[in-house]
């Protein structure tokens, strides 16, 4: 387990000490949180952090009258993430590779902090206050270590044409995002490609996607939507995506060519 996705000893001795006070199992517990009974003893043992409601349903479960809450806080601090990115970020900082199709915005993984920001001060119901935000901001920021981790993991977007032109946060700072595009896309790992407007036929109108392929070669899809994000990797599932996601590649612009594209959108702004 990587170190980005591990516990705390000090949160799950806590924990083992209100379960045992309150005479409950590791598996009785496991059934309150919904989690398996090896994931609750993995938490005690500080091998893996909690997610989702853990903590709080555990504090109430177990009378700790709100000491696991305030550990919690200080031991994993609050991103404002919700449950199911917390298990994709899990998944994306453990990929051999990743591959991303983006309809509306620049992929999460490659914005800058002012895109970012402008992302976020952009959403609405609910909006969201300055610290829920700033958390946000650097918790997306923290991602672009995927750049720089070895060994290195081949990634590739497939980015719409639409998505350079959208000024989310204004000119100067969709300028500065599609220099930093350029810039990712020049790492020996990265290949970005654009898709055109003009195209006649389309393989991926029914919406973005990731894709993630573990260490054992293990193929995983993502898909998010309002109400939440869920993976898909069984067969023919997977497998379809991972197809689909090949021939949005072949009919999108060359990296080359597509670098040109962004290159010019930028100059023009």
């Amino acid at each position: 387990m990587r170190s980005g996705d591990r516990g705390s000893e000090s949160f799950g001795a806590l924990l083992r000490f209100f379960r045992e006070r309150a005479g409950m199992t590791q598996e009785g517990l496991a059934k309150h949180v919904g989690y398996s009974k090896s994931q609750v003893a993995m938490v005690e043992r500080g091998e893996r952090s909690p997610k989702g409601k853990f903590v709080e349903i555990a504090d109430q479960v177990l009378g700790a009258q709100g000491a696991l809450l305030v550990l919690a806080e200080k031991e994993f601090g609050n991103k404002g993430l919700r449950p199911w990115t917390e298990d994709y970020l899990a998944e994306e900082r453990r990929a051999s590779a990743l591959h991303v199709y983006q309809t509306h915005l620049i992929p999460d993984s490659i914005q800058t902090e002012g895109y970012a920001r402008a992302v976020f001060t952009s959403n609405r119901c609910p909006t969201l206050d300055d610290e829920e935000i700033d958390r946000r901001v650097a918790s997306r920021l923290e991602r672009q270590q995927l750049f720089t981790r070895k060994p290195a993991p081949t990634i590739s977007y497939v980015l719409e044409e639409a998505v350079l032109t959208r000024p989310l946060g204004g000119t100067a700072t969709l300028k500065e995002q599609l220099h930093h595009v350029l810039a990712i896309g020049e790492l020996r790992h990265v290949e970005i490609q654009v898709m055109p407007h003009n195209r006649h036929d389309h393989a991926g109108l029914a919406g973005r996607m990731s894709l993630l392929e573990t260490a054992d070669r293990h193929q995983l899809a993502y898909v998010e939507g309002h109400r939440g994000g869920y993976f898909v990797s069984e067969q023919p599932d997977v497998g379809d995506l991972f197809g689909k996601y090949g021939i949005l590649r072949a009919q999108a612009l060359s990296p080359e060519e597509s670098a040109k594209l962004i290159e010019k959108v930028a100059q023009d702004l």
